[in-house]
Formats: C-alpha cells, structure tokens, sequence
C-alpha cells in the first residue's frame, strides 16, 4: 500500500470511530423527555457531525471529477456531452412548462400562505416534464438495446 493509500485509510478509520461514538452517545441519551437537554446536545452535535460529513464527500466528489476532467480529457468531452444533454432536456421541459395554478381541493390555502406561486407551478410542471422525457428515453433505450441484439 502506498503512503497516501494508508493516510486514507487511517482517516477513514478515524471517521469512522468519530461517527460511531457519537451515535452510542446519542443512543445512550435517549429518554422519553422530549425536553431533556442533553439528549438535544446529542441531536445537535450528531446534525452537525453528518453535514460536515456530507459537505466534506460533497466536496472531495468534486475535487476529484474536475481533477479527472483535466486528466482525461476524452471522458471530460464525454461528461460535458452529457451535461448539455441534460441542459437541453431540462430547457425543452421548461419551455413546454405551464404556470398555470392547477385547481384541486385545498389549493387555496397554499396560494394564500404564497408556497402556490406561478413560478413554483412552473418549476412543478419542468419537473414532472423532465421525469416523463427520462421515462420515455429509458423505456426507447431498453426497446432498443433488445432489438438491437436480435440483428446481432
């Protein structure tokens, strides 16, 4: 094993005990107070632990794709592809978007408190746009991957 291999692993092995003490300290706080201090200590301490994490794998994951787009460049034309390909389906199911308000029991409230607004109906329909595109991709890709074998 390399130098930087056994750093690595030496710091995943000190996450890994970090995270685990944490947890049987959290588990050992527990009690059926909803109010009780130190149980909240221990929520906190444990919320805060994950984001660092979160933010910490967020971070190296991108670190180390730029770093392998600059490295390769033939999988970074590859990756950069794929991001305009998601960008055009993303722009046509924005474009083909409704901001219409749709009308259903209770939908008056949440356009009274503001959560309903046109652009929040918009931002709705792109979703559900873009969801049935990748649907219907991926069901033409499995039907062409299997007709494809059968002229193989």
């Amino acid at each position: 094993m390399t130098k930087a291999g056994k750093i690595i692993t030496i710091l995943l092995w000190i996450i890994i005990i970090i995270s685990a003490v944490l947890i049987v300290s959290l588990m050992a706080s527990i009690s059926d107070n909803a109010a009780d201090p130190a149980m909240g200590g221990w929520i906190n301490t444990n919320l805060i632990w994950s984001y660092i994490l979160l933010i910490l794998g967020a971070g190296f994951a991108l670190l180390f794709s730029v770093f392998h787009m600059i490295t390769d460049i033939r999988a970074a034309k590859k990756g950069l592809m794929a991001l305009v390909f998601v960008g055009a389906i993303v722009l046509i199911a924005y474009l083909f978007a409704s901001d219409e308000i749709p009308q259903f029991i209770g939908v008056q409230k949440y356009i009274d408190n503001g959560t309903l607004t046109p652009v929040i109906a918009k931002w709705i329909d792109t979703g559900l746009i873009i969801t049935y595109i990748l649907l219907g991709l991926a069901i033409l890709s499995i039907a062409f991957s299997s007709v494809s074998r059968l002229f193989k």
